[in-house]
């Protein structure tokens, strides 16, 4: 078969497994199990011994041979029926079931147990996250806006702050979890026409089926009013969500880039890793690209899930099984190798706070000039007065540092000097050291963070100690 890059080279085998077409084929051979089984208890005359022989070789996946009886079919579903058939040498499953009947509940059942995989790379990103915003607390940055720089802040504050985005796709995780719904065995065109039939019209009966059979799948909601298909918008919310989750984590990856350039921080760089085929000394944030490279796949494959919704013809038709067949699988794919990545940035990544505090002391009376503006207003002068005189200097001093005709910045000085600010030299002095330990609330707002955080690692501690595997 050809293989899938995403799945190969970066998903965990976790997420692999499950969208495998071996995993696919045995999960579809226990839902026919299943079924067999509800039919039998609700009265069909299925033989025990027949279910016995389709269980032991639910396991025989022969994908070439599968794929032979689909060229003479043209139909997968139907090369999958007769392939399990003679393994176990009967024929009772699929009674009353259409393709849809099986291979909508399994795409499903593959999905909701994707979801918890994702739901548990998240947890263990977000511990991560934890971890780093708390070692770097107070350790204060430059914050820049525009990529330029505006105020202080603190490294562990930067790293809450996507943290925080994070968590807020975390919620909405949980949300699509727990109202994650099933379509169920629903028949052709949603009416259980054929399952009524198989029980001689008893409406009861084809209701305990179903339920038997979703209470299989373990998804805790069932659809009521479908067709052949569930509304391909539930996969659209779905990847929506993945690419959702992927956000806060790709603005820190291409904020960390932005930093290793300046050279405040870095991915880091394992031992015999290699930057550059051509230029020896480059340590490339090789990961925090690639990670970033996920989140385009994945707002790609929501443009793919955006084409689907409200497309649907009357009760069902298989326009969408390629886009699916593609986008869900390879979105999860996506994702999964994302975490992965991500997990080793943040276990691998390192700060300096010398080349930090030269960048602080070149711009920390930049930085302050809101707080000196402020002090000026209190002193009497207008605001806007405050603004123009400092911007003036400002500028002035900016353009006399890139022209090489001062080395050092010298700001304060020439607001001391000028008479319309009101603030003598050791008064900006001392605004500019108590500049140095002030980062406004972001102390607490990195605590409140790593508090939240605690909870749901404590709510899923298996989960939060998970611990990525090697990545290329």
């Amino acid at each position: 078969m050809i293989p899938n890059i995403l799945a190969e080279r970066y998903a965990s085998p976790a997420i692999s497994k499950i969208w495998s077409a071996e995993g696919r084929i045995i999960l579809e051979r226990e839902f026919w199990i299943a079924v067999m089984k509800a039919q039998k208890e609700l009265g069909l005359d299925i033989p025990a011994e027949a279910i016995a022989a389709y269980e032991s070789v639910k396991n025989q996946v022969d994908l070439d041979a599968i794929m032979e009886r689909e060229r003479i079919t043209r139909h997968d579903v139907k090369a999958r029926i007769e392939e399990f058939c003679d393994l176990a040498g009967h024929e009772h499953i699929h009674k009353g079931m259409t393709s849809r009947d099986l291979t909508e509940n399994v795409e499903q059942l593959q999905v909701y147990r994707s979801l918890l995989v994702i739901r548990d790379k998240t947890v263990a990103t977000l511990n991560q996250m934890k971890q780093r915003a708390a070692q770097w607390q107070d350790l204060m940055i430059t914050a820049r806006t525009h990529n330029v720089a505006a105020q202080p802040t603190t490294f562990g504050k930067r790293i809450a702050m996507s943290g925080e985005e994070l968590l807020s796709a975390l919620d909405m995780l949980e949300h699509l979890i727990a109202t994650y719904p099933v379509r169920g065995l629903k028949g052709a065109v949603g009416t259980q026409m054929d399952q009524l039939s198989l029980f001689d019209g008893d409406a009861a009966k084809a209701s305990q089926l179903e339920a038997k059979v979703c209470a299989h799948l373990g998804i805790p909601v069932v659809f009521t009013n479908v067709g052949q298909v569930y509304p391909r918008s539930l996969d659209m919310r779905t990847v929506s969500i993945l690419a959702d989750i992927a956000s806060g984590p790709s603005s820190f990856c291409r904020t960390l880039r932005l930093m290793a350039g300046h050279e405040t921080a870095s991915e880091g760089f394992a031992k015999g890793q290699t930057g550059s085929s051509a230029m020896p000394h480059k340590m490339n944030s090789r990961s925090c690209e690639r990670v970033n490279g996920f989140h385009v796949i994945l707002k790609g494959h929501v443009t793919m899930a955006g084409g689907l919704a409200g497309d649907q013809w009357n009760e069902g038709d298989v326009s969408c099984s390629v886009v699916r067949r593609l986008m869900l699988p390879d979105a999860f794919f996506a994702l999964d190798g994302m975490f992965e990545t991500f997990m080793t940035v943040l276990g691998q990544m390192d700060a300096y706070p010398a080349v930090i505090e030269a960048e602080n002391n070149h711009y920390l009376p930049f930085l302050m000039t809101t707080t000196i503006m402020m002090e000026a207003v209190k002193a009497g002068v207008g605001r806007e007065t405050a603004h123009r005189v400092i911007k003036q200097h400002a500028v002035a001093t900016v353009n006399d540092l890139r022209s090489g005709r001062i080395k050092e910045n010298n700001l304060l000085e020439r607001l001391a000097d000028d008479q319309e600010i009101p603030l003598g030299h050791e008064e900006l002095e001392r605004l500019l050291s108590e500049g140095r330990e002030n980062t406004g609330t972001a102390q607490p707002q990195v605590s409140h963070f790593t508090d939240k955080v605690q909870k749901i690692s404590e709510q899923y501690p298996e989960a939060a100690s998970y611990q990525p595997g090697a990545i290329l």
